[in-house]
């Protein structure tokens, strides 16, 4: 399909801009965490707390060429990206503005830890992977294809994959009520980013059996 660009003053430039201002609010979100927990950095949790806030912040920065890159292609959809955005930000600030959950150190706050890093990676070898097919609005190429190796050989949506890793270590380490029901929002909002960007893919040649083998984002469940 040609490319189309978008008219100035319509939805779809309201669609490119709404997640760069999401985008500023998670790291000021983020950031108003960090200086909280690093004024009780005495305590090893609050540092550690502070240590995975930096983190996050660090993850934002990576992703900034790709959440401001600007395309000739209209987004076919904004919606679910909305929604996704929002969950993620609402989430993440839910845990790390709450009351941390741990009275005191424990080795086993290493594993949401790890789950959490272990996550981003994941992300990150998904949106290197991809290259310049990798975009956060729902767009086709005019010589799109399906890309088939590296962590695609393995689920079909690795940086989704990564992403709710990432998020399932964080809460578990921020945990609390809100920013437990928010996750499951993130969960929901993810699956329906995921069914709305596959109707767009079924058109790319290749994809229908590639899909047809291959998990969305866990090998033998879904």
């Amino acid at each position: 399909m040609s490319a189309v660009k978008p008219a100035a003053g319509t939805g779809s430039s309201w669609a490119v801009r709404a997640p760069q201002l999401l985008f500023v609010v998670a790291v000021l979100a983020m950031g108003t965490g960090l200086v909280v927990h690093l004024r009780h950095a005495g305590e090893t949790v609050d540092l550690v707390a502070a240590v995975l806030a930096a983190c996050y912040l660090a993850w934002l920065a990576v992703e900034i060429p790709v959440t401001f890159r600007t395309s000739g292609s209209a987004p076919r959809e904004s919606a679910s990206l909305l929604l996704y955005a929002a969950a993620r930000i609402a989430t993440v600030s839910a845990g790390v503005l709450g009351p941390l959950p741990w009275d005191e150190w424990s080795p086993l706050l290493l594993v949401p830890a790890a789950v959490f890093v272990g996550g981003v990676v994941l992300r990150q070898v998904a949106i290197r992977t991809l290259g310049r097919f990798y975009s956060h609005h729902v767009t086709r190429q005019t010589d799109h294809q399906v890309v088939t190796w590296g962590v695609y050989r393995f689920i079909r949506h690795p940086a989704y994959a990564g992403m709710l890793s990432a998020h399932i270590g964080f809460v578990a380490f921020f945990l609390n009520p809100l920013s437990a029901v928010l996750l499951v929002a993130l969960a929901a909002a993810i699956t329906f980013r995921i069914r709305t960007e596959e109707r767009m893919l079924v058109n790319i040649p290749g994809y229908h059996d590639y899909a047809a083998g291959h998990a969305r984002l866990v090998p033998g469940l879904w």
